[in-house]
């Protein structure tokens, strides 16, 4: 069993393969059964939360994320999210690979993004808006820059500090990055606007957003998280990266109680793009949206990447 450490599992998903790799296996399908979640006591002390994601290609690959979730690790100076992925062999069950679950999660999330917008951006979008400076904020030029001809990328951040930060070392990895402050006027100039937050109220605006514009929704992976208002959803075509979504995200499942649109009104997910079965950008005025919250075909597919490169 090979084994893969943040750096090497990193290294071995460049963009420029990892979203083909996403785009084959969605228009292939794999297995996904639903994730497990298990409740881990701790004798005195908090219990942390553990994460089970498995998927499979037959007779091929076998793969399982295990995410363990540990919000008082932070009084311990740990971080508090820890994850692993070990690759199978899809017949016999023989361990393959065991790589960094983190680095996975973060350029998949960020290529499932990039994969959206081969369909939903712009042919000629050039300007990028990243909303929050986290790590997949981090991967997120990179990952556009596969897709399409990015020159002008934009950060903001609720903390002003770390926007300023990452568009430094964005720039030192020699891509043409800047910080923003004024958040509603970056919308109006950008071609796509990113949002990687975990924001519980509403970050980007519909009415800031320019004609022929693709919003890319990331954060929102619970109920209780948003980070656009229902103007952002009006008159806009709404695609998913899973029907899950429509399940887990508090980006749709808001307004769709306020009847802002149903869930016969998304064009389609990624796999129905993937196949050419959902219409991408009909035109250049049409406004998009992505919602994404992230699925176990991912991982397995970065795995793939990760395994069958080394």
């Amino acid at each position: 069993m090979k084994i893969f450490d943040a750096t090497a599992t990193a290294a071995a998903l460049p963009f420029d393969r990892l979203v083909p790799a996403l785009q084959a296996l969605f228009a292939q399908g794999c297995e996904v059964p639903p994730r497990h979640v298990h409740e881990v006591p701790v004798p005195g002390g908090a219990a942390f939360t553990s994460l089970i994601m498995p998927a499979w290609v037959p007779g091929r690959y076998y793969g399982i994320k295990t995410i363990n979730i540990a919000p008082g690790n932070a009084a311990r100076g740990l971080p508090g999210l820890h994850a692993i992925y070990v690759l199978y062999d899809g017949s016999t069950g023989v361990p393959l690979a065991l790589m960094d679950g983190d680095a996975i999660t973060h350029r998949r999330t960020a290529a499932a993004s990039a994969l959206a917008a081969r369909w939903l951006a712009r042919t000629d979008a050039r300007r990028l808006l990243v909303v929050g400076a986290g790590q997949v904020a981090r991967l997120l030029p990179a990952a556009y820059r596969a897709v399409r001809d990015i020159d002008d990328v934009g950060i903001w951040a609720r903390d002003a500090a770390k926007a300023r930060a990452l568009a430094t070392r964005l720039q030192q990895d020699g891509l043409p990055a800047r910080a923003v402050t004024d958040l509603p006027a970056a919308c109006r100039a950008a071609d796509i606007v990113s949002c990687a937050t975990l924001a519980t109220e509403p970050v980007v605006h519909g009415e800031w957003l320019a004609p022929g514009s693709h919003l890319d929704l990331i954060g929102s992976f619970t109920p209780a998280m948003r980070e656009a208002d229902d103007a952002c959803f009006a008159d806009a075509a709404l695609h998913v990266d899973t029907e899950e979504a429509l399940k887990k995200s508090g980006e749709l499942l808001g307004p769709m109680s306020r009847g802002v649109f149903g869930p016969q009104d998304v064009r389609g997910t990624l796999a129905a793009l993937s196949r050419g079965q959902a219409s991408g950008r009909r035109d250049a005025d049409e406004r998009t949206v992505f919602k994404s919250v992230g699925t176990a075909l991912e991982d397995l597919a970065a795995a793939i990447l990760v395994h069958e490169g080394a």
